[in-house]
Parts: C-alpha cells; sequence; structure tokens
C-alpha cells in the first residue's frame, strides 16, 4: 500500500486538499447552528439536516448533492456534546494529517466516504458515522497512548477506546441484516487498506508466539 500511495503522492499530491479535516469540521458546526436556528424559530419547521442526509429515492429523484452533503452532517444534536465531538473530530484528523501529509489523508477519507457512498446505495441511506469511527481507529491505531479525559475527569488511553470502538462495530456486523453488514465492511474499506496488513502480521505474530512461547 505504501508503493501505491508514494506513486500516487508524486503524480497527485499537489491536488491535495490541505486541512481537509477543517472544511469537515465547519461545515458540521455550521449545519449544527442552521438547524439550531430553524429549532427556535417558530416560522421554520424544518431542519437543514432535512436538505442534506443521504437517500436514494430522493437522490433518484434529481437531488444529487445528498451524495456529498450527508458527509457534514454532525454527530450530535446536544450544543454541550458537539463541542466536544467537533474538536475531537478536527485533533483526530490534524494528527492524521500531520503524520501521513495532506495526500495521504485525503485518500484514507475520500476512500471511507465512497465507502460510505457506496454502502448507503446498497442499504438505501448512509451515514458519516463509519467513516468517522474508521477516523478514530487510524487515530488508535497511530497513538495508542494518547490520553484523553473522559467525562472531563477521568484520563484514558484511546487505545482502550479504540477497543470499545472495535468491539462495537464487530457487534454491528454480528447483529445487523447482510445487507448492513456488508455496508459497514465496504464504509471501512479505508481503514483495512491502511492497517490491514499490519493487523494480520500481529495476529501472525501472536499465533506464532502461543503455539511457540520458546520463540518469544
Amino acid at each position: 500500500m505504501n508503493q501505491i500511495l508514494n506513486k500516487m503522492e508524486r503524480k497527485f499530491g499537489k491536488y491535495a486538499i490541505p486541512n481537509l479535516i477543517t472544511i469537515i469540521v465547519f461545515g458540521m458546526g455550521l449545519v449544527f447552528l442552521l438547524d439550531t436556528f430553524f429549532a427556535a424559530n417558530p416560522n421554520y419547521d424544518y431542519y437543514l439536516s432535512d436538505l442534506l442526509y443521504f437517500d436514494t429515492d430522493l437522490i433518484l429523484q434529481g437531488q444529487i448533492w445528498r451524495v456529498i452533503t450527508f458527509l457534514f452532517l454532525p454527530e450530535s444534536s446536544s450544543a454541550l456534546w458537539i463541542i466536544f465531538t467537533l474538536y475531537f473530530d478536527w485533533l483526530i484528523g490534524k494528527s492524521l494529517e500531520n503524520q501521513w501529509g495532506s495526500f495521504r489523508f485525503n485518500v484514507f477519507y475520500f476512500l471511507g466516504a465512497i465507502g460510505s457512498i457506496i454502502g448507503g446505495i446498497i442499504t438505501g441511506w448512509a451515514t458519516n458515522s463509519y467513516l468517522n469511527a474508521s477516523l478514530f481507529l487510524a487515530f488508535a491505531t497511530l497513538f495508542p497512548d494518547f490520553e484523553l479525559m473522559l467525562f472531563f475527569i477521568l484520563p484514558v488511553k484511546v487505545k482502550y477506546l479504540g477497543m470499545i470502538s472495535a468491539a462495537i462495530l464487530i457487534y454491528s456486523l454480528i447483529v445487523y441484516p447482510v445487507s448492513y453488514k456488508v455496508a459497514i465492511l465496504i464504509s471501512l474499506i479505508n481503514f483495512f487498506l491502511f492497517f490491514g496488513k499490519d493487523f494480520y502480521q500481529r495476529i501472525k505474530m501472536f499465533i506464532r508466539r502461543k503455539n511457540h512461547p520458546w520463540n518469544k
């Protein structure tokens, strides 16, 4: 994967969008603010989000912007929680961009976005939740000892939260219908492409050590 990315970066690196996560987070914040404004104004009985979410029936009717705009839907409707989620999304994205560079972060994000869109075509609806989860899993993989203040009080290393997130995804794959399972897996294609080989090597090494403890 690194060799492919190196070749792509030499050819297309100049087209990378710097600070992509800042644009995404700003869009989410703007949607949240406008939804809050509409909710507080009795003259409006709709939200901006109603015009942005992914729906294949509406897309086929000509509302093609929904193929992209669902990526800007905020993950929370709580005024307090949205501040945390937007900051955390920005922190994760900037950390990944600083680690990889703008081009590779663009590739990771857009692969996840394309996977989410394909998943939406399969199921009829799409969410940015699994894309955002892939960013978090990538962050937890690259910076496992980074500490977060859970509930602003309890320090927790991000690798443990990553394990919880992975467990939730695995549970979803078990209980959801087949079409949704496929959609989730496709939405996480970016994570599998970037980290799949490393995880395979770790699992292989773990099994080898379990079977041959003297090789430790």
